[in-house]
């Protein structure tokens, strides 16, 4: 064999890359992808997806870059890849809780609730019924009954200022 067919063999031809010299450039591509990711096992799956995708073919080295700017390229695609892919699952995935949490949202309240409000109930009209004569009228007829300030004040016999001097104070009390 003469040296010209020797210098062709011992450089590979355009799209194809040595693994020693492409396994060479590892440690820089973890370390750039760990700093993208803050996972080192993700960084470490991803670089070898990097490898697998050049040694199957899927892309092919045409010597217009350094290697490693071009595997660094390789890697920056796999991110985003794999960043939108992660996207697209959250989004799904919310979705699903979403609608799950529709399907099985009651709008009536649960029974601890109700008798949770029912014990605050009886323990506020407890404690209006120990009002004062004048305070607990006006709190029967004007909040628990529902009744209008006119028809309040003409039953009471009592000025409107004197209705609300009155629910302040009981109001107050109660608290």
């Amino acid at each position: 064999m003469n040296t010209a067919q020797l210098s062709a063999f011992s450089t590979p031809p355009t799209g194809t890359v040595c693994w020693t010299e492409m396994v060479s450039h590892r440690s820089y591509l973890i370390r750039f992808a760990r700093r993208k990711l803050h996972d080192p096992m993700l960084a470490e799956d991803l670089v070898h997806d990097v490898f697998e995708a050049v040694m199957s073919g899927c892309a092919a080295f045409s010597g217009r870059s350094a290697l490693r700017s071009w595997l660094t390229g390789i890697l920056k695609n796999k991110l985003v890849d794999l960043i939108r892919d992660r996207a697209r699952y959250h989004e799904m995935d919310a979705d699903t809780e979403d609608d799950e949490a529709l399907q099985f949202e009651c709008a009536a309240a649960r029974p601890d609730e109700l008798a949770e409000h029912r014990e605050r109930l009886a323990l506020t009209l407890a404690r209006i019924e120990q009002l004062p004569q004048g305070l607990r009228d006006v709190m029967q007829w004007r909040v628990l009954h529902d009744e209008a300030t006119e028809v309040v004040c003409e039953r009471l016999a009592i000025s409107q200022d004197s209705l609300f001097v009155r629910l302040h104070r009981a109001r107050k009390l109660l608290n």
